[in-house]
């Protein structure tokens, strides 16, 4: 073999893997497709978009020489990227272009394709294999074929550029790319560049964007090569002990294929990591506490982490792959799991290896604070002295306490007829880390009712890499104090939350409010203010304004220290939103009011009820910085017991601290020619 050719034999498992997609038979080809787990169909969402457009139930016809005997099989959409967002009329964006079809007939055989468990491409040559449409009188015949391709750039995350020697035709959108180095499929075909050679992949790395489906596919897929024949030599896995990219020895210690298969096929049945961080913390750890190679994406699932050990473009070392799968086995056992068939695979392997390694892994340990810190996920916490309860409270992100807060942004389009936002997403710790991940700051902006599914994706990647079990990051949104009555605790975040994980973002993590307008140098005002609440014992509820009163400037400014302002009413518009707004020009930073309709006629008992919900929450406090957790808690509560009628079921809190200031909008005079 060559280095600009694949492996004979792996071509031929691709070409198997490998079918054509298209309407009830016979109809014009689609495009392309591949399996990549038992009975699920990887493709372009592009490809099947103006097919099920009105219909997500129409049935896919897929086919291949070597699928069930030749004749077609119908499967239906599983998941595409495109669920969060109306159907695109044209060009579909690079990063949701992925689609999953599913095989109604699940026990049909068939190959499955290896998936690289990487972020990084070697660059070396590659093999892309798919189906265009035969001749005009015979449009329907879905035609094989092959082209040599080399990966030789980057769009983003997630998209490959092909050199412009390769030539892609029409139908090809879906197939997969092979890299001939490591004998891996590592790409999906998108496109070819109009009126020339070359085109763009996108990146298998991009069904992380799948979220849970994306550990349920791994999962399977690595089961079913991990039960594929061992010995025969014609799989995908013996085949790739032959190619150049198979492993290197290093002193004797040499992690290969046959390494990998049977390691990842036993992570497959331990249950997943509790988000993002503990995966990055145990592969830091297997590489002698150095990070991964920078550009890695974040790590979603115990496979991931895996891939995180490559260097350079090299194979992992036996003694960081070993260590790796030891501390996974730890973590997993530390939870009350029982990881006996990953552990007594590792002694197994631990024969082959020198004696130092046999060391360094049978002596593994969790790094510090991974389970079980002091206070759950580290975080500073305080006993709950409320009778019987004796649950940790956990306190609001510091200034350089090392915890990173959600910070979302959401900045009214000026001029508009109607509401509507632009919006960017920041992790802050107050301290190194404050800066912006995802955002969306031109056009015409995102109406309020979008906001949610415009948020949902993007969000749920950054709390990923920053939950840690125990205490998961706190959400602060920043917005006019004109839309102060956004639920936001009310948000739901996962489109079919699981029985024992409830959707709405209030109750599973902290969720304050903060005032967008305070951008850049904190105000004096807020500054003392904000210093005094924060030396006071107790914390006082504040009825603002008081019974049978008009909202006054001086009710705000004469507040004691430890006050706290309480709106039974919503602060967006009428004397509520006069009120925050005193509030706010007074330095208040922390305040409590009730989104939801206040009575024309007054104050009524349900009024009281707020009030004294707020007054015994505030005495229990030993701070204001308890305050972001006791009402999540509470919220926690509401939505085990669905009481709707709940004191704090509408309320929200800001919590606008000034030792971590909104940053500036750079906005300003600029010279004119």
């Amino acid at each position: 073999m060559t280095p600009a050719e694949s492996d004979p034999v792996i071509d031929a498992l691709l070409r198997a893997a490998t079918v054509h997609i298209g309407g009830t038979h016979p109809a014009p080809l689609w495009g392309t497709g591949f399996f990549v787990a038992p009975g699920l169909v990887l493709t372009c969402a592009h490809v099947l978009a103006p097919h099920l457009r009105g219909d997500l139930a129409r049935p896919v016809v897929v086919a291949g020489p070597e699928l069930n005997g030749g004749e077609p099989l119908e499967a239906r959409l599983h998941r595409w990227l495109l669920d969060s967002g109306p159907l695109p009329e044209h060009k579909v964006p690079l990063e949701r272009d992925l689609a999953l079809l599913r095989l109604l007939d699940r026990d049909a055989e068939h190959e499955c394709v290896w998936l690289t468990d990487r972020t990084d491409y070697p660059g070396g040559p590659g093999v892309v294999q798919g189906y265009r449409p035969g001749e005009d009188d015979r449009p329907a015949r879905a035609v094989p074929w092959k082209a040599t391709a080399r990966i030789n750039g980057f769009d983003d995350a997630y998209g490959l550029r092909i050199r412009p020697e390769a030539e892609f035709p029409r139908g090809g959108s879906g197939s997969p790319v092979l890299d001939a180095y490591t004998g891996a499929v590592v790409g999906v075909l998108k496109s070819r560049r109009a009126g020339r050679d070359g085109g763009t992949a996108i990146a298998v790395t991009a069904l992380r964007r799948f979220g849970a489906d994306y550990q349920a596919l791994t999962s399977a897929h690595d089961r079913w090569h991990g039960r594929s024949p061992k010995i025969t030599g014609h799989n995908w896995i013996e085949r790739q002990h032959r190619l150049p990219g198979a492993g290197v020895r290093t002193g004797g210690d040499l992690w290969g294929p046959r390494d990998r298969r049977e390691a990842l096929a036993r992570l497959a049945a331990v249950h997943p990591p509790d988000g993002i961080r503990p995966v990055v913390e145990l592969a830091r750890k297997a590489r002698g506490g150095v990070a991964a190679p920078p550009g890695q994406l974040p790590p979603h699932t115990w496979r991931d982490g895996h891939g995180l050990l490559y260097e350079a473009g090299q194979p992992a070392a036996a003694i960081a792959a070993l260590h790796y799968l030891q501390l996974v086995a730890e973590y997993e056992r530390a939870r009350g799991g029982d990881p006996a068939a990953l552990t007594d695979w590792v002694a197994r392997r631990l024969d082959d290896v020198p004696r130092i390694v046999h060391t360094v892994v049978t002596q593994a340990t969790l790094p510090p604070g991974l389970l079980h810190p002091a206070g759950p996920g580290g975080a500073p916490g305080a006993r709950d002295g409320g009778g019987a309860d004796h649950r940790i409270v956990l306190r609001h992100p510091l200034p350089g306490d090392g915890r990173a807060v959600v910070v979302v942004e959401l900045e009214p389009v000026a001029d508009a007829p109607t509401p509507r936002f632009y919006w960017r997403i920041r992790a802050d710790d107050g301290q190194e880390l404050d800066e912006p991940l995802h955002e969306e700051q031109t056009g015409d902006g995102v109406p309020p009712e979008r906001l949610v599914a415009e948020l949902r994706g993007p969000l749920a990647e950054v709390f990923a890499a920053l939950d840690v079990p125990g205490a998961p990051a706190p959400l602060e949104v920043a917005l006019p104090a004109d839309h102060f009555d956004t639920a936001v605790h009310r948000w739901q975040l996962t489109e079919m939350a699981r029985l024992h994980h409830p959707a709405y973002v209030g109750v599973r993590r902290s969720v304050v409010l903060r005032d967008i307008t305070r951008r850049g140098e904190p105000d004096p005002v807020w500054c003392e203010r904000w210093h005094r609440l924060s030396a006071a014992a107790k914390l006082t509820a504040c009825r603002t304004p008081p019974p049978r009163q008009v909202p006054r400037v001086r009710q705000l400014v004469e507040m004691a220290p430890a006050g706290i302002p309480v709106l039974c009413r919503p602060a967006g518009s009428g004397a509520g939103r006069r009120t925050m707004g005193m509030a706010l020009a007074a330095g208040h930073g922390v305040a409590l009011w009730h989104t939801d309709i206040h009575p024309d006629t007054g104050c009524g008992d349900f009024c009281d009820e707020v009030h004294r919900g707020a007054e015994l929450m505030l005495s229990a406090a030993g701070g204001a910085d308890e305050l972001p957790d006791r009402l999540r808690r509470i919220r926690d509560d509401i939505s085990g017991s669905r009481n709707s009628g709940h004191w704090a079921e509408g309320v929200a809190l800001l919590y606008d601290d000034p030792r971590r200031p909104l940053p500036a909008d750079g906005e300003g005079p600029v010279d004119s020619p």
